[in-house]
């Protein structure tokens, strides 16, 4: 006991001195999403054992919220008196919006709604100390600092996805989830619940979707790409009971959170067909999916398949009580429709013209029905394809070219495309990144920069985009812990990007308050990436730049190789390059090292840093460090195409023109291709080349490629100033490979010249 006493005492002291430091980032509210308007006060509010809470009915699940909030994460019990009040007020005009008010006589939370007052709550919680999240909160009294925030969202829907079909995961891991989503003030929750690999829900009229859909035998180990695929023998599945799920869902209501349920058709289906043989096309006994892609095995446009599809959602529909319904729709191979007697006479009974106008009348004939139940459906952006139901709701994920497309139909849209959305891809260059979906990068600094607005649509048809959700597809992510790691902190920016005016946006600051956010996700045991104390580099015309994304930070590096440590060297300009080098760099308090050690090995060439011409442009999506990444001594990632150093070209054919400024001997000219045929991707077939103002006189012939790469070493023993690089395309993909008939991609990576 008397050990407790000091130890209460110590964090009293330190509380006190924390109150004394004159830093007002001390002081400053560190609240994520930042609110629209927000101003600090003078005073602080005490919040000890005399304070006590008022409200009404109305206000009833934000109220119990703080006050079980309060109660269970210290020793304060809240009194009846109104020094904590909830006031409705119908001047605020926005559902979702709220004034919280703190001067040191009173906490006042206004909102129209008890969702806006949940809101205030959230940012009120973020206000008070980290230790009330798991109950260490020993100290008689908070002191909350006074401030007046005005505050609500910019877009309606602010949502998370998150797929249990390729690894399913708890309940309590949901509701886990569920809370984070509320803390941020975000209010939907996409539960993606069927897939070629599981079934997670149970229907009781169809009890094989739970015997036997929600299992599979074994699972893919490591990637997909791998030759051979190599996989670990072992049952995997699960499903969620029905009384789990009305569970799940009540909890979600009382955080505000509504949940969108995926049922997904026509494709992404083997799972049902392997229970149900008679809702494919061949009627054949098929395995649930062991692996990861695109499946032919989908639902057939048959009535029997229409009947089962109807129960099933008339089961689902009576555990969800959300406006919508979430049909799926995407990634639905024709190929056994074009095969079908029943998918071709229906396409003949209909008048349709072919299996993509199919694809619309099965959704359009689903949309029909949950109209009639008086729900509405979302489906992928592919549900654009052969015409869009009447009153459907596109996600689109396949860039923005769908939600262009729909909002110009006055069609509502919510953004989720892969570019901003996904964070089942990496989120960092280092190595020991766990593997992730089709080599995807998207560091925090890109999700928060996401406008989910494309700049095509006029003001009116902005007016049709909801929101934006995160998706998170777990091929790759096979239990909880990584779910975290993936989700967190990409899903702080997200919600930032949907809850913060664009004004009042600011990525320095923001990181800023990841950083000190990061308490609050130890104290609730989130598993989160921890980026911020990493450094990044890049090459400038002055020699090789380090940063922090965070400011005021001590880098220390070396350029030998060997590890950075309190005693080498403190950056403080660009470092030299005029040989091979191996940058490592780390920050630094006073005592330790903060984050991981940086590594950029260089190689020193002849045209590194001098001028480059590109006759056309890389993709946007893959436009790395621009031409000039091209000759800047770094090569790019063995593992992926979506960094800083591959450029990706769209079916051209590229014309390349290297300036050395003045004749020098050339001995050889070495560069490389991605070749990833699965991705579109094809090294070309020939490099021309020439020197001075010869212009293109001869060629090389491409070698066959090694794993995913194709290197090509052109020898010379020339003298001369300019380079000249033409680099035809593939040409046509051929015949029985992804994407026969289009043109596939160029990448390109460092041009080496020595």
């Amino acid at each position: 006991m008397q050990f407790k006493k000091i130890a209460v005492l110590m964090v009293f002291i330190t509380f006190l001195y924390n109150c004394d430091s004159p830093n007002p980032e001390k002081t400053k509210p560190q609240i994520i999403p930042m609110p629209a308007q927000m101003e600090s006060t003078k005073g602080e509010f005490v919040l000890d054992q005399s304070v006590g809470m008022s409200f009404d009915s109305n206000f009833k699940v934000s109220a119990t919220f703080l006050k079980e909030f309060i109660e269970k994460g210290s020793a304060i019990q809240l009194q009846q008196n109104n020094k904590i009040s909830f006031i409705q007020d119908d001047t605020i005009s926005n559902d979702e919006g709220y004034q919280l008010t703190i001067t040191p006589k009173q906490i006042e939370i206004r909102a129209k709604t008890d969702q806006g007052a949940f809101y205030a709550v959230q940012s009120l919680r973020q206000l008070l100390p980290v230790d009330l999240e798991n109950g260490t909160f020993y100290m008689e009294n908070i002191t909350i600092p006074c401030v007046t925030i005005t505050d609500s969202p910019q877009f309606k829907h602010r949502g998370m996805h998150l797929d249990v079909g390729r690894h399913f995961f708890s309940v309590d891991f949901i509701k886990k989830y569920i809370d984070a989503l509320a803390m941020l003030k975000m209010n939907t929750f996409h539960w993606h619940l069927t897939e070629d690999q599981g079934w997670r829900i149970e229907i009781k009229k169809y009890p094989k979707l739970q015997e036997v859909a929600a299992f599979r035998e074994q699972t893919l180990i490591g990637s997909y790409n791998a030759d051979p695929q190599q996989f670990d023998g072992k049952r995997y599945g699960g499903f969620y009971t029905q009384e789990e799920i009305k569970d799940v869902v009540a909890y979600a209501q009382n955080r505000h959170v509504t949940i969108i349920p995926e049922i997904e058709m026509p494709g992404h289906a083997q799972a049902a067909i392997s229970a149900y043989p008679e809702l494919g096309c061949t009627g054949e006994q098929i395995k649930v999916a062991e692996t990861w892609g695109v499946f032919d095995h989908i639902f057939c446009s048959k009535d029997e398949t229409f009947e089962f599809l109807e129960n099933v959602l008339d089961e689902v529909l009576e555990l969800f009580p959300s406006k919508y319904i979430h049909i799926g729709g995407d990634e639905a191979p024709k190929t056994h429709w074009e095969n079908c007697p029943n998918c071709q006479q229906r396409i003949k009974e209909e008048g349709l013209k072919d299996e993509h106008e199919l694809q619309n009348y099965f959704i359009t004939r689903i949309e029909k029905y949950l109209n009639g139940k008086g729900r509405q459906i979302i489906g992928w952006d592919e549900i654009l394809e052969g015409g869009l139901a009447p009153n459907a709701t596109v996600m689109s994920w396949r860039g923005t070219q769908g939600a262009i497309e729909a909002a110009k139909q006055h069609h509502n849209v919510i953004m989720t495309p892969t570019s901003h959305c996904y964070f089942d891809y990496k989120q960092s260059d280092n190595e020991d990144e766990p593997l992730a979906n089709s080599g995807g990068f998207l560091p925090l600094e890109k999700v928060y920069s996401f406008n989910p607005i494309p700049e095509e649509l006029t003001e009116e048809e902005s007016q049709y985009v909801l929101g934006a959700q995160g998706n998170v597809w777990t091929e790759y992510i096979p239990n909880e812990k990584q779910v975290e790691y993936m989700v967190f902190p990409r899903i702080l920016a997200m919600s930032e990007v949907l809850w913060t005016p664009t004004n009042n946006k600011n990525y320095a600051d923001f990181v800023a308050r990841v950083e000190h956010f990061h308490q609050r996700m130890d104290a609730l045991e989130i598993n989160y990436a921890n980026h911020l104390y990493e450094v990044e580099g890049e090459v400038t015309s002055t020699g090789y730049k380090l940063t922090s994304i965070l400011e005021n930070k001590t880098i220390r590096y070396t350029t030998d190789g060997t590890e950075p440590s309190l005693t080498s060297e403190v950056y403080s300009g660009a470092i030299p390059i005029n040989t091979d080098l191996v940058i490592k760099a780390a920050i630094f308090n006073s005592d330790k090292k903060l984050g991981a050690t940086f590594t950029q090995p260089i190689n020193y060439h002849k045209a590194l840093g001098k001028k480059i011409n590109i006759n056309v442009q890389p993709s946007k999506t893959y436009a790395g460090s621009g031409a000039d990444g091209l000759i800047n001594g770094i090569t790019g990632s063995d593992t992926r195409i979506n960094d800083k150093e591959w450029l990706g070209f769209d079916g051209e054919d590229l014309e390349i023109t290297i300036d050395l400024g003045e004749e020098m001997e050339i001995n050889s000219i070495e560069t490389r291709f991605y070749e990833a045929p699965w991705m579109w991707i094809y090294a070309p077939k020939v490099i021309e080349f020439g020197i001075d103002q010869e212009g293109i006189n001869s060629k090389a012939e491409i070698p066959e490629s090694i794993g995913t790469h194709t290197v090509v070493k052109i020898k010379l023993n020339e003298t001369t100033r300019y380079i000249h690089l033409r680099i035809p395309n593939f040409g046509l993909i051929p015949e029985g490979k992804p994407g026969a008939g289009h043109q596939p991609w160029t990448f390109i990576d460092e041009i080496i010249v020595n």
